[in-house]
């Protein structure tokens, strides 16, 4: 009998992975046997994240400081990962950040920092990843994470330089497909609605943005800790070797309307 999601000894790298989403996809994949990288830039955090979640699922799990902005760190990074773990199958590029001001008050700093961030940064990772692990080895699965505001706009908190840059994601995503498929590489794209995190959870609980939800999102509500998991799940098992290129919304129906 087929165990479908059965990650056991495959290694995920989460970016990202000091709060928030990124340290819940890390444990999902951890709960399917998957020893996991914990990257991103703060190194207690990374390093706290991979003690806790080792200790709780019983699977190798380091934290790796990275800045992915930085071609040089993100190069040493993978490569201090293969000496560690030897091995790179799913990656998901989830570390970002987000500007929110109206448009015409923009600066051009703040919207070069979110495409260095979250488009540029999420490419370096992607590239040097599959060109030293994935590549070589014939497999891969990668998960950018971009948003639902990579697919539309919004009136209620303007953040231009953050759709663009999830746009991007979104056709980097495609483009990425496209080139890797053929290598035994998928790449697909997960576009999570509102979701409650550390960062988020004060704007969420106010009445303005509860009666928004009931507004604008068919299921009436934001996205709880643990909804994410199964998209990123499905799409890093082995056996969704012919699913490539996609873009998958987790925003509770948000953009089907």
């Amino acid at each position: 009998m087929k165990n479908y999601f059965d990650l056991t000894g495959q290694v995920a790298v989460v970016t990202g992975a000091s709060t928030g989403l990124g340290v819940q996809m890390a444990k999902a994949f951890a709960n399917q046997g998957c020893n996991i990288v914990c990257l991103a830039r703060r190194k207690e955090l990374v390093e706290e994240n991979a003690k806790n979640i080792g200790k709780e699922y019983g699977v190798k799990a380091i934290g790796v400081v990275c800045d992915i902005t930085e071609t040089d760190s993100v190069e040493k990074a993978v490569d201090l990962i293969l000496e560690k773990m030897g091995r790179i199958d799913i990656l998901v590029n989830n570390a970002g950040t987000g500007a929110v001001a109206p448009a015409e008050q923009i600066t051009d700093e703040q919207f070069g920092n979110e495409l260095n961030i979250d488009l540029f940064g999420t490419f370096k990772v992607a590239r040097a990843v599959a060109a030293k692990a994935m590549i070589p080895a014939g497999y891969g699965r990668i998960i950018n994470i971009s948003s639902m505001y990579g697919m539309v706009g919004n009136k209620i908190a303007p953040c231009a330089p953050y759709h663009a840059a999830k746009g991007g994601v979104v056709n980097l995503t495609r483009a990425l497909a496209g080139e890797w498929g053929e290598k035994g590489i998928t790449v697909n794209t997960i576009a999570p609605g509102y979701f409650e995190t550390p960062l988020t959870k004060e704007t969420l609980d106010t009445p303005f943005f509860q009666e928004y939800a009931k507004t604008m999102i068919p299921m009436s509500r934001y996205g709880k800790e643990g909804e994410l998991d199964t998209a990123a799940i499905f799409l890093a098992s082995p056996f969704s070797s012919y699913v490539n290129g996609i873009v998958c919304p987790v925003d509770g129906g948000y953009t089907c309307m």
